[in-house]
């Protein structure tokens, strides 16, 4: 596997073989970085300077642009919404790490349409673009099954491939706020290029979480860890670093990419930075929180 170079110049298209994630040279690729915030509402991070921040300084290979959709987000205000991620992909292609546009919305199949219609013009925009990844679903809800998102999934990758991009890697949550990839494991998707969400929280989600993963993978699903935190699944509480080293350790064996939740300043336990910090990065160390500098520190391990 290559070691020079940037991550994408390294590792090249993405996409599934044997339940890995793996780049061009076939070999599995795992990618660490950051998720941004809600857009609506963690705007002044979706910009160059913090983009850059993360890949010089804290070792990031990917950073993830969480689209909010309802909650005053794109159904509401789709051009800014749309610029704001436009800003944080052009920024890692620019820097030559993988960028994920994330659809993240709890309640996508209610917006199947906007959905199509966006991926459609962001799959034609970045068709011929290895870094981008698309992540068509963040976290449907318990009230969810998955022939629903199957359903929706199916829709929305119809038109990603039908644009152009067929080459790029698709990424789709499972019901339960991305946990039932076990569940998707049953009834695949027919598109060879998919990889399946999976959520954590470590001071809620422990072992039975892992071992759901571990019967997705069994049974032939790659997984990618989209959105993790330290904290507690409300975004907030104690962290528990211990049960996020066994889940670091899980993801390091299994070959898992994660994005951690949230390059963000709001006063909550999973985000990165304390609030009032500048959206532009670089931040000093008493600009980050508990949370942050432990993530900053295991992006920094490799």
């Amino acid at each position: 596997m290559p070691t020079t170079g940037t991550p994408v110049e390294r590792h090249g298209w993405l996409s599934v073989r044997n339940s890995r994630v793996v780049g061009e040279h076939g070999s599995p690729v795992q990618l660490k970085g950051m998720s941004l915030f809600w857009s609506q509402w963690g705007s002044k991070f979706y910009n160059a300077s913090a983009v850059n921040t993360l890949a010089d300084e804290w070792n990031a290979t990917i950073v993830r642009a969480a689209m909010g959709i309802d909650e005053e987000g794109y159904l509401t205000n789709p051009a800014p919404e749309k610029e704001r991620v436009r800003a944080v992909v052009e920024a890692a292609v620019n820097k030559g790490i993988y960028v994920i546009i994330d659809w993240h919305d709890h309640n996508a199949n209610d917006h199947l349409e906007l959905s199509k219609q966006y991926f459609r013009e962001v799959a034609a925009q970045y068709k011929d673009v290895p870094n981008v990844i698309f992540e068509v679903f963040n976290e449907p809800l318990n009230t969810n099954n998955w022939p629903a998102v199957k359903s929706y999934a199916e829709a929305v990758i119809s038109e990603i491939r039908r644009a152009g991009a067929t080459k790029s890697l698709v990424i789709v949550g499972s019901p339960n706020w991305s946990q039932d990839a076990d569940v998707a494991a049953d009834s695949p998707l027919s598109d060879s290029n998919v990889a399946y969400t999976l959520h954590f929280y470590a001071t809620t989600h422990k072992q039975f979480l892992r071992d759901k993963a571990q019967t997705a993978m069994s049974k032939g699903l790659a997984l990618f860890v989209t959105e993790w935190g330290t904290c507690a699944a409300d975004g907030n509480g104690t962290l528990d670093t211990g049960e996020a080293q066994t889940w670091i350790n899980f993801m390091n064996d299994n070959d898992i990419s994660w994005a951690n939740w949230a390059l963000n300043d709001k006063a909550e336990a999973c985000s990165a930075l304390r609030p009032g910090s500048s959206g532009m990065g670089p931040w000093a160390d008493n600009q980050l929180t508990d949370s942050g500098r432990w993530v900053k520190a295991k992006m920094l391990e490799d």
